[in-house]
């Protein structure tokens, strides 16, 4: 252990691992409130767009505790790009670029279908729940193991976001079920969802620096893969799935900064007010 950590300090969580997990929820909470007028049914509408505002209040709350340590550490090296003051929720939401952002790839990626083989229109459906449904799967079991946390403002946070997760499983796997098990056109349309979004799973499992510091602060994210595994495979035999092969290929490296490149359309736009006016209030 570095001589240099003070003991006080050796049970809690470290920035990165905090931003890791803030990022994963903003970019899928971004990403989920694009449905927002566009889901199948009026329902539909309100659940993703509370999914969405469940994982930004998760965000917010992460990005909150990384701004007090980040302030506390008194870090003087800031990108030019950062407003003047102390680091704030908004300075790490906003001021960020795409390459300091440490979410998964998957969380990125587009509803778009052109993407996914044989779905039409302009946004697919099956790609945003069998996504959901893979990730809130994944955190479920992320969340009870921090709700442990030797950090206790880590383990609040993971206390309130198990809540949470535990609904958005349910809904996506209710979901996965419906469309997997329901006409023939639905089937064949999650199923290339499904083909399409398992390959990006992988990144979970890889060994980074993010997950060695995760381990402190009171989670193993890859020794997770055989129980994420079990539940995944459960779903989609109930669902009339099949799992595709496993194929040697790419694998995603977001959580390590290196993205797609839809993450920086998707920051030109959720960060281009926030830009074009720092340290504006309404």
């Amino acid at each position: 252990m570095d001589a240099r950590v003070k003991p006080e300090n050796q049970a809690l969580a470290s920035v990165d691992y905090l931003l890791h997990l803030a990022d994963n929820a903003l970019v899928l909470g971004q990403r989920n409130a694009e449905w927002c007028g566009h889901a199948p049914i009026l329902e539909e509408d309100l659940a993703m767009a509370n999914q969405a505002l469940d994982l930004i209040g998760q965000a917010r709350l992460l990005y909150q505790l990384a701004a007090a340590r980040l302030n506390a550490e008194g870090r003087t090296r800031r990108p030019s790009a950062w407003p003047a003051g102390p680091v704030t929720e908004d300075t790490l939401a906003y001021f960020r670029d795409d390459g300091d952002f440490r979410n998964y790839t998957l969380q990125e990626l587009p509803h778009n279908p052109g993407l996914v083989p044989a779905a039409g229109g302009t946004r697919d459906w099956g790609v945003a729940i069998v996504r959901n449904f893979f990730y809130a799967t994944l955190m479920e079991m992320v969340w009870e193991r921090l709700a442990q946390s030797p950090d206790p403002d880590l383990a609040a946070i993971a206390a309130k976001s198990l809540k949470e997760v535990r609904y958005h499983v349910r809904h996506a796997r209710d979901w996965l079920l419906r469309l997997g098990d329901g006409t023939d056109e639905s089937h064949r349309r999650v199923q290339a969802a499904v083909d399409y979004l398992l390959p990006f799973t992988a990144e979970f499992w890889t060994a980074s620096a993010v997950d060695a510091q995760a381990v402190p602060a009171g989670v193993d994210v890859p020794a997770l893969r055989a129980a994420w595994e079990r539940a995944v495979d459960a779903a989609l035999q109930e669902a009339t799935l099949a799992r595709p092969p496993a194929v040697d290929a790419y694998v995603p490296q977001g959580k390590e900064g290196v993205h797609s490149e839809h993450l920086s359309y998707l920051l030109g736009e959720m960060q281009s007010l926030a830009r074009a006016h720092p340290g504006a209030v309404w």
